[in-house]
């Protein structure tokens, strides 16, 4: 299994609350979600979260290969919450929640499983790139951000609209024509995007949190073509590298308005042929 794995917090002195892991035939990556520093009831945090629900599901996912990656999902999101719902507010509005990536390669199929707003990229044989995206949380924040996209980033005012725009934002978390997301809920689960193609048919498989993927889907710098021949040449690390310099040329978010000037990025990207 030939698997390259970058992963880099958004500041050297925050914690990354992305995760990603691989085991034989299978893999998975997640984007933990939350305010750095802001009330979510749970003691642990966010970071704690994203990595304890990902070694879960990678566990039962390779454990269980006959039961489907939704369900897995479900029984590790009441794992997750079984250890820590006797000392942590779980209905607390702003509890910790996570994208999740995971896909599993058996009896000749990958399976996939897409919640949240990280990506899957799979390239075919003739190097074409399809990319499975949940778009539910996009197409929720494109209604609520013109007050937050008219300010620099980072500015006080941006500060305040911004945390205006996230309260309304976790308003619509997990709720019919809101976005889904992992949660302390494990019905959450069951609206994730799942899907099956043959293993024969695939060059790579990639998994990517949204601040790795900027360069296509927020700068338009890039596309998904361009992204696999970039990890091809400079692997994850030098993608993120390459997002990071696009994000210094713009800190105020004046050309490409966004909610942080940088995130935390990971890739994780697994060769198969």
């Amino acid at each position: 299994m030939n698997v390259v794995l970058g992963s880099q917090p958004a500041e050297p002195s925050r914690e990354n609350e992305d995760f990603a892991a691989a085991a034989p035939g299978a893999a998975i990556l997640l984007d933990g979600a939350g305010v750095a520093g802001a009330e979510t009831g749970c003691a642990h945090g966010i970071a704690w979260f994203s990595a304890t629900l990902g070694g879960l599901l990678l566990s039962a996912i390779t454990a269980q290969s006959a039961r489907p990656l939704a369900e897995c999902l479900a029984d590790s999101i009441r794992a997750v919450r079984s250890l820590h719902e006797d000392t942590c507010d779980l209905t607390h509005r702003a509890s910790p929640t996570s994208t999740v990536v995971a896909v599993r390669a058996d009896a000749g199929a990958l399976e996939y499983l897409v919640l949240g707003d990280s990506t899957l990229l799979l390239a075919d044989l003739d190097g074409k790139a399809t990319a499975v995206t949940d778009q539910r949380l996009d197409e929720v924040g494109k209604r609520l951000r013109a007050p937050v996209d008219v300010l620099p980033t980072g500015s006080p005012e941006h500060v305040v609209a911004l945390a205006d725009y996230r309260e309304a934002l976790t308003g619509l978390r997990n709720r019919p024509g809101g976005f889904w997301i992992a949660g302390p809920d494990p019905r959450a689960a069951e609206h994730a995007f799942t899907g099956a193609v043959p293993v024969a048919s695939l060059a790579s498989v990639t998994l990517l949190s949204d601040g790795a993927t900027r360069l296509v889907d927020l700068f338009e710098l890039a596309t998904w073509q361009e992204t696999l021949a970039a990890l091809g040449s400079v692997g994850p690390d030098g993608l993120i590298r390459r997002v990071r310099e696009v994000e210094a040329g713009d800190p105020g978010g004046r050309r490409w308005p966004r909610g942080k000037a940088q995130d935390d990025a990971t890739v994780l990207h697994w060769v198969l042929s």
